[in-house]
C-alpha cells in the first residue's frame, strides 16, 4: 500500500499535511496562472492588435509543457457581445475546480486544522465555476468576479486564493518537522543542507534591520528536483517571495502591489547578476476593479556551488530592505523629490543600514522636530528640507539620518537620543551653509557654457545659428537660477546676499547670450565674411573673457568650503583667483579699443557689418563689467561669511 494511503487509513490525516501543504502550494501556481493567461486572452480579445506574453516558462516551471488547451486558451478566445468564446472554456474551468480543491485540502479537509469559513468560500466559488460550465461563453463579468482584488466589492476567486495561500504558508510553518538557521524545513535531502544555511546566512546578516517588524520567517521543502524556498516578506498578502533552485540554478518568482517597490528589488538582485523577466500588469475597469499587484521572475545560473550558495545568500540579505519600504519613501518625500528619496533607500540598503530604524524612532518628526527647534531664520513651517538645503546638501543629511538612526537603534539607544542626534547632525550641516553656493555654482556653469560656445564659434567657425539657439536655453536656465534665489529670499532673509550676486552674474549671461546671437547675424549672408585681423581681435575677448569665467568658477568652489576659520592656503588661493579674474576686466578694455580700431580700419565700407562687430566686441566686454561687479560680490560675501570687514 502506498505511504499516504496507509497513513489515511490509520485515521490520522494530519500527517498527511506536509505532502498535502506541498500540493496545494503547487495548486496555488497552477490557479494563478490559469487566471492570469485568461485575463490575457481578455485583453487581447478586447484589443486584437495588442501583444501577448509568452506563457512558455511559467508553463515549463508548473509542469503544464503539455497543456495545449492553455495554449489555445491564450491565442484564440475572441470577444462577442461582451462574452468571451474560449474554445477550451469546459477544461479551463475543470482545472480551477481541480487545483481550488487541492489547494484548500489541508485547511478545509484535516478536521483539526478545518476553517470553516475557508471552507464555505471553497464551496461556494465551485459551485460558481460548475454553474459558469453550462454557460456557452464567459461574461466579462463573471471573469471580473473571478479576477478581481478589490475587497470592498465582495469576494472572487482570485482572494480566495490569495487566503488560501497566506493560511497554507502559516501551516507550512506549524507542521515543518525541523529548524534550519531558523528556516522551517521538512522533507529535503542531505544535500539541500548547506543551501539552506547559506540562505539563512544572508538572512540573518541584515534580519535585525526589521527591528520588531513581522516578517522573515521562512519555509523549506522539496519537491522532486526541486528544492523550495518561500519566504514571508511582511503582512501584505501580494508581497510574496518564492525561490526555486534545481542543480545549479535559481528561479524566483516576486509579486508586489507597489511598481516602485517592485523595481526597487529587481534592481538590487540585477545588481547580483540575476536577469529578470517582468510581466507588466494591465489595468481594465472591465476586468480588475481591484489594484494589480506586479509580477517578475529572475534567474540566476550559477558556475559552482560556491557561486550557487552566494547568490542564495545575497537574495536573502536583500529581502528586509522592502519591508514597510513604501511608507519610507511617502515619508521622506515630505523632504526631498521622488527620485532623491529613492536614491536615499538605495543608499540605506547598498550600506546594510535599513530605512526601519528611521521609521520606528520617529521618520518624518525627526526632521521635523529638528526643523522646528535648531534654526527659525533657515526654516519655517511648510518649508521643504531641499528647498532650503538644496538637493544635494538635503539627500546627504537624510542619508546620515538613517544611517545614525539604524546605528543607535541596534546599540539599543533610546529614541531620545536618537532626536538629539538628529538636530545636532541638522545643525553641523546649517553651520557649513554651503548649499547656498549650489545655485551659484550652477549659475557659473551655465556662463562658462555660453562663455565657451562663443569661444569655440570664434575658433573653430561652427554653426552659428545652432550655438545661437543653444546659448538662449542656457540664458533661460540661468535666468530661472535667478528666479529661485529670489523666492528662496522671500521666505530666508539670508538668501538676499546670494540674490545680489546672482543678479550681477546674470548680466554675464545675458551679455554673452546677446553676444552669440549678434555673431550669428555676423555671419548671415550678405554680410562679408569678417576680416581676419578683425576675427582675431574678437577671439581674443571671447578667449580673455572664458578664462575669468573659469576663474569665476574656481572662486566659487573655494569660497563654498570656506568658513570663519580660514585657511591660509584657502584664502590665498581665492584671493589669486579673484584678482585674476577682475584684472580680466581692464585687459578686455584694451581689447575692445584695439577692437574698434580693426573694425574701423578694415570694415567701414560695410556699414551693416561694421555696425554690429562693434556691438559684438562692446557686448562681450560688457559681459567682463558684469563679471568685475560679480567679482566684488562674491568677495563681499566670502569676507562676510569669514567673519571679516569686505
Amino acid at each position: 500500500m502506498e505511504k499516504q494511503k496507509a497513513v489515511a487509513s490509520l485515521g490520522q490525516p494530519s500527517l498527511l499535511l506536509p505532502a498535502w501543504i506541498k500540493v496545494a502550494l503547487q495548486a496555488n501556481d497552477r490557479l494563478k496562472l490559469y487566471l492570469s493567461v485568461m485575463q490575457s486572452a481578455a485583453l487581447r480579445a478586447a484589443d486584437p492588435a495588442s501583444s501577448s506574453p509568452d506563457w512558455a516558462r511559467e508553463m515549463a516551471q508548473l509542469g503544464l509543457r503539455d497543456a495545449v488547451w492553455l495554449k489555445e486558451v491564450a491565442k484564440t478566445t475572441y470577444l462577442q457581445d461582451q462574452v468571451l468564446i474560449v474554445s477550451e472554456l469546459a477544461q479551463w474551468l475543470a482545472a480551477l475546480a481541480a487545483d481550488l480543491s487541492l489547494m484548500a485540502r489541508p485547511l478545509c479537509d484535516v478536521a483539526e486544522h478545518r476553517d470553516a469559513a475557508l471552507a464555505a468560500r471553497r464551496d461556494r466559488w465551485l459551485q460558481e465555476i460548475e454553474t459558469l460550465s453550462d454557460e456557452e461563453g464567459l461574461s466579462l463579468a463573471a471573469l471580473n468576479s473571478l479576477t478581481h482584488g478589490n475587497r470592498r466589492v465582495g469576494d472572487s476567486l482570485h482572494l480566495l486564493v490569495m487566503d488560501l495561500h497566506k493560511q497554507l504558508n502559516a501551516m507550512a510553518v506549524a507542521v515543518a518537522t525541523e529548524n534550519i538557521d531558523g528556516a522551517h524545513v521538512w522533507q529535503v535531502d542531505e544535500a539541500d543542507r548547506p543551501l539552506i544555511r547559506a540562505f539563512m546566512r544572508g538572512l540573518a546578516r541584515t534580519a535585525a534591520l526589521k527591528f520588531n517588524h513581522p516578517g522573515l520567517d521562512t519555509a523549506v521543502t522539496r519537491d522532486g528536483a526541486r528544492l523550495l524556498i518561500q519566504n514571508d516578506i511582511g503582512t501584505n498578502d501580494a508581497h510574496v517571495l518564492v525561490i526555486q533552485v534545481e542543480g545549479q540554478t535559481i528561479h524566483l518568482c516576486y509579486s508586489d502591489l507597489h511598481p516602485t517597490r517592485f523595481d526597487f528589488f529587481r534592481q538590487m538582485l540585477q545588481q547580483r547578476g540575476f536577469v529578470w523577466t517582468v510581466f507588466e500588469p494591465r489595468v481594465s475597469g472591465e476586468l480588475n476593479q481591484g489594484k494589480p499587484y506586479h509580477v517578475g521572475n529572475a534567474v540566476f545560473k550559477a558556475d559552482d556551488l560556491v557561486e550557487l550558495q552566494n547568490a542564495l545568500e545575497a537574495v536573502a540579505s536583500r529581502i528586509v530592505f522592502v519591508i514597510d519600504w513604501n511608507r519610507a519613501r511617502k515619508r521622506l518625500q515630505f523632504f526631498v523629490r521622488k527620485p532623491v528619496a529613492l536614491a536615499v533607500l538605495r543608499f540605506a540598503a547598498e550600506h546594510d543600514l535599513g530605512h526601519m530604524a528611521w521609521l520606528l524612532a520617529g521618520g518624518e518628526q525627526l526632521v521635523f522636530e529638528a526643523m522646528q527647534t535648531i534654526d527659525s531664520e533657515a526654516f519655517r513651517i511648510g518649508d521643504r528640507l531641499d528647498l532650503v538645503l538644496g538637493e544635494a546638501v538635503a539627500q546627504a543629511f537624510l542619508q546620515d539620518l538613517l544611517r545614525m538612526a539604524s546605528v543607535k537603534l541596534r546599540q539599543q539607544q533610546p529614541v531620545g537620543l536618537i532626536a538629539d542626534e538628529a538636530r545636532l547632525l541638522l545643525a553641523r550641516v546649517l553651520r557649513r551653509r554651503t548649499f547656498e553656493f549650489d545655485l551659484l555654482a550652477e549659475h557659473a556653469a551655465y556662463c562658462h557654457a555660453l562663455a565657451l560656445s562663443l569661444s569655440d564659434a570664434f575658433e573653430f567657425g561652427s554653426d552659428s545659428a545652432e550655438a545661437a539657439q543653444r546659448a538662449k536655453a542656457w540664458e533661460r536656465k540661468a535666468d530661472h537660477l535667478l528666479m529661485e534665489a529670489r523666492r528662496r529670499a522671500e521666505r530666508q532673509t539670508r538668501w538676499l546676499p546670494m540674490v545680489h550676486l546672482l543678479e550681477a552674474s546674470d548680466d554675464i549671461a545675458d551679455a554673452l547670450e546677446e553676444a552669440s546671437f549678434l555673431h550669428h547675424l555676423l555671419l548671415a549672408s550678405p554680410l562679408p565674411e569678417l576680416p581676419a585681423p578683425v576675427l582675431r581681435v574678437l577671439a581674443e575677448l571671447a578667449d580673455t573673457t572664458l578664462a575669468a569665467i573659469q576663474d569665476q568658477v574656481k572662486a566659487i568652489e573655494i569660497a563654498r568650503h570656506m568658513s570663519e576659520q580660514v585657511e591660509p592656503s584657502d584664502s590665498e588661493a581665492f584671493l589669486q583667483t579673484l584678482w585674476r579674474m577682475l584684472r580680466a576686466e581692464r585687459i578686455c578694455d584694451d581689447l575692445l579699443r584695439s577692437a574698434r580700431e580693426k573694425i574701423v580700419l578694415h570694415l567701414h565700407a560695410h556699414p551693416t557689418a561694421f555696425s554690429l562687430a562693434t556691438e559684438l566686441a562692446a557686448t562681450i566686454e560688457n559681459a567682463t563689467d558684469s563679471l568685475l561687479s560679480a567679482g566684488y560680490a562674491l568677495r563681499k560675501l566670502v569676507f562676510s561669511k569669514s567673519g571679516l570687514a569686505a
